[in-house]
C-alpha cells in the first residue's frame, strides 16, 4: 500500500480537502454567529394584549434575545414569554433582515378555579391576579373543563329564571353543588344533573307564579338550600334565619 503513489496521492488530497471544508465550516459558522452581524433590531407586536405590558414583554426580551438575527434561540423565548401571566400561547417569527414578530394569545378568564387560580374559555386552569367579578369553581385536579362544561349548561337552564351560577361545587366524590346569584343553594348529586336543574326551575317557577297571584306563603328569611337528590322529589330548607 505504502509504495502505491497513486493512493497515498488520493488520500492525501481527501485529507485536504476534509481539513478545508472543515476550515470553512468553521470560519461559516463564526461569522455567523457573531452578534455583530445581522443583530435584531426590532421586535413587534402582531396584536395588543389587553392585559399584558409592554414593559413586561420587553423585559422577557431584553433578557431572551441572545445571539443575532439567525442564532437567536425562538423557541427559549417563547417558553419565557409563555410564563408570563395572562399568557396563553405565543408564537415567533423572523422577519428578514433584522425583526421578530410576536403574536400573543391571552388567557379569557370564565371562573376562579379553588383558591388560587383561574379558568379561561377553554377550561385551561392559569394563575393571575384580577379584580373581575367571576363565578367561584371548586374542584379537583383535572376536572377544570368538564365542570366548565357543566356551567354552561346550567347557565343556560337557569337564565329562564334570571338567575346564574355563582359558584360550583364538584366534590372528590363527584356530586354537584350549584349557588346561584339570589343566595340559593342547590343539591345536584352526580346523576340527572340536568333532568334535576330542570325540576328545579319547574319548583321556582311555580313559586314565583304563586307569590305574583298572592297565593304563595311568605317567603323564610335565610339562606334556601333545595336538595334536588331524591328521585321523585325534592327537599327545601331555610338556614340561618335573620332574629327578629
Amino acid at each position: 500500500m505504502w509504495d502505491n503513489a497513486s493512493l497515498l496521492a488520493r488520500i492525501a488530497n481527501f485529507l485536504l480537502g476534509l481539513s478545508a471544508l472543515a476550515i470553512l465550516y468553521g470560519t461559516v459558522h463564526y461569522i455567523v454567529h457573531l452578534p455583530a452581524l445581522l443583530p435584531v433590531k426590532t421586535v413587534r407586536l402582531a396584536n395588543t394584549p389587553e392585559r399584558i405590558s409592554d414593559a413586561v414583554v420587553l423585559e422577557v426580551v431584553r433578557r431572551g434575545v441572545q445571539g443575532n438575527f439567525l442564532t437567536v434561540n425562538i423557541e427559549k423565548l417563547r417558553v419565557a414569554l409563555q410564563a408570563v401571566p395572562w399568557v396563553k400561547s405565543v408564537s415567533i417569527s423572523r422577519q428578514f433582515p433584522d425583526s421578530l414578530v410576536l403574536k400573543i394569545e391571552e388567557h379569557q378568564p370564565v371562573a376562579r378555579w379553588n383558591d388560587d387560580a383561574l379558568v379561561d374559555k377553554q377550561g385551561e386552569v392559569f394563575v393571575a391576579e384580577t379584580s373581575m367579578q367571576l363565578p367561584r369553581f371548586i374542584g379537583i385536579d383535572g376536572s377544570s373543563a368538564e365542570v366548565l362544561d357543566e356551567y354552561g349548561k346550567f347557565s343556560e337552564q337557569l337564565a329562564v329564571l334570571n338567575l346564574k351560577v355563582s359558584q360550583i361545587v364538584f366534590s372528590a366524590r363527584h356530586a354537584w353543588q350549584l349557588g346561584l346569584s339570589n343566595g340559593t343553594v342547590v343539591e345536584l348529586g352526580r346523576e340527572a344533573l340536568q333532568e334535576r336543574v330542570e325540576r328545579f326551575v319547574a319548583y321556582r317557577k311555580s313559586m314565583d307564579d304563586a307569590a305574583k297571584m298572592g297565593d304563595g306563603k311568605q317567603k323564610a328569611e335565610g339562606q334556601e338550600v333545595v336538595d334536588m337528590r331524591y328521585r321523585h322529589g325534592f327537599a327545601v330548607r331555610v338556614i340561618g334565619k335573620a332574629e327578629g
